[in-house]
């Protein structure tokens, strides 16, 4: 005989099984005992393969000899491991009376299907004597023949199997077997269906239990073994059924419906204060947005007109009228520009870091498009996808445009560079020139003029650092570093 430790490599069948001789309650769909007189039990798997003799497995806890008017109930569980119409073998659950073999419940040498055997008396469909099938609720197809009314063994297909022994003193014990047995709440052995009970007799005295196997085949697995010495000692209480589960289901009902009523009145106030702040976020955005266009567009707008009248009053002097000509297509340039800015901010889509990072190359480019000033573009092409609120994403952009114009403008540079990398959620943007640098505290340090300070007030409204690196004839590098938020749609 083999225990399931010893046969677990290469049997999958075998991966759930537990160690022999222990017995466990478990949770959570599983059945909690009840309190029972288990007179023996064997909770774990056994796989028995080629044990005709079998070993005695009860240890002498429990026995009856030809004296008992008691009754005991038996239990255990199979799984065979081979199809018995395929394989011609037996496997038994024996009484034996030290090595005399007594009733024996499994699957018979001559029958196939699940049955008897060292029975007194010979099932209606048997041709062995002393052999008895077992009735199933389950039988097999009418085309089987003889075993029709009764259920085959199969490969990884488990059954319970639950037997009474009514001890006669001096004759033949009368034997209740079922073949899944209905062990649920209110099940008793004599409210069982009769399609599952077959009944006959047999010597079933005993001092030992033995597994059989012989023939072909892989085996069986035999498990959660017991003897008990009344029917409800197997009754299943599931812990769904307990009066303590019950009454914690009702208090966790109440406590479940008080905890959504307050979560979704939470939900409902954050649903209405995140709704106000973007109602705010957008009046702010829409201030702005006429804000630019009454400063940008505005202030562009009115230098056109005004050199419009120039040209118109000057069109006598033809120097005059070339030089307003040329201010006024400056204007104009710049009107265009603002005039893009002012639609990018507001386009769908425009609200992500690709966007951003896509917008100040263009700007760049435009900006030194007719520049001897070279300016050299390292933005990355493919960057995470992160959010940027409006005033951010502005703020960002200004900050970048003014550094770009300052280069272009006082550096004396022949070279600008414009980087961009993501380190984790850390966005730096670094403009550098090669021109002529300044000195930080000098008295004509753009430092001290509008320029510098307004870059270093957007970065502080969108919490920012922003460092300025220079020296003089060693160029000018701003560096922004600002912490980026959630990705999109969280």
């Amino acid at each position: 005989m083999l225990h399931a430790g010893n046969w677990l490599a290469g049997r999958r069948a075998l991966q759930s099984c537990v160690v022999p001789g222990l017995t466990a309650i478990f949770l959570l769909g599983v059945s909690f005992a009840a309190p029972a007189t288990i007179l023996w039990s064997d909770a774990g798997a056994r796989v028995i393969h080629k044990t005709p003799e079998g070993i005695d497995i009860l240890g002498g806890a429990v026995k009856r000899d030809d004296t008992a008017n008691d009754a005991l109930y038996f239990k255990f569980r199979i799984d065979p491991l081979s199809d018995a119409a395929a394989e011609d073998y037996y496997a038994l659950f024996q009484l034996f009376v030290g090595n005399e073999y007594r009733l024996a419940v499994g699957n018979a040498p001559d029958a196939w299907g699940y049955s008897a055997c060292f029975a007194s008396e010979t099932g209606p469909s048997n041709r062995l004597a002393g052999e008895y099938d077992l009735k199933s609720s389950e039988p097999e197809a009418a085309g089987l023949g003889l075993f029709k009314p009764y259920e085959l063994p199969r490969h990884d297909l488990k059954r319970t199997i639950l037997f009474k022994v009514q001890y006669v003193p001096g004759g033949d014990d009368l034997i209740t077997v079922w073949l899944s047995p209905r062990l649920s709440r209110g099940a008793t052995d004599e409210n069982q269906p009769e399609s599952l009970t077959t009944k006959f007799k047999a010597d079933a005295a005993f001092d030992q239990i033995r597994l059989r196997h012989g023939g072909g085949g892989n085996g069986w697995i035999f498990s959660d073994m017991a003897i008990a010495t009344s029917f409800n000692d197997f009754i299943v209480h599931r812990f769904w059924e307990t009066w303590w589960f019950n009454g914690g289901l009702v208090l966790g009902l109440l406590v479940a419906v008080g905890g959504a009523g307050r979560f979704f009145e939470k939900r409902k106030v954050q649903r209405q204060l995140l709704q106000l702040e973007q109602e705010r976020t957008v009046e702010r955005e829409r201030a702005r947005i006429a804000q630019d266009l009454h400063d940008d567009l505005g202030s562009s707008l009115t230098r056109i007109s005004l050199l419009s009248d120039l040209v118109k009053s000057d069109r006598n002097y033809p120097a005059q009228v070339e030089t307003h000509a040329i201010k006024l297509a400056q204007s104009a340039a710049q009107t265009v520009r603002a005039l893009e800015e002012i639609v990018w901010a507001v386009r769908p889509g425009s609200d992500s870091l690709q966007s951003l990072v896509e917008y100040i190359a263009h700007f760049a480019n435009e900006l030194f498009e007719n520049d001897p000033v070279r300016c050299r573009l390292d933005l990355p092409p493919d960057l995470p996808a992160r959010p940027l609120p409006p005033d951010v994403r502005h703020n960002i952009f200004l900050i970048v445009k003014e550094a770009l114009t300052n280069a272009l403008r006082h550096a004396g540079a022949k070279e600008v560079r414009v980087s961009a990398k993501v380190s984790g959620s850390t966005l730096e943007i670094v403009v550098a020139d090669d021109g002529r640098g300044f000195a930080a505290n000098g008295p004509k340090s753009p430092a001290k003029g509008n320029g510098l300070g307004n870059m270093r007030r957007r970065a502080g409204n969108i919490g920012a650092a922003l460092t300025v690196e220079t020296a003089l004839g060693q160029g000018t590098a701003v560096r922004l570093l600002t912490i980026l938020p959630g990705r999109v749609g969280v």
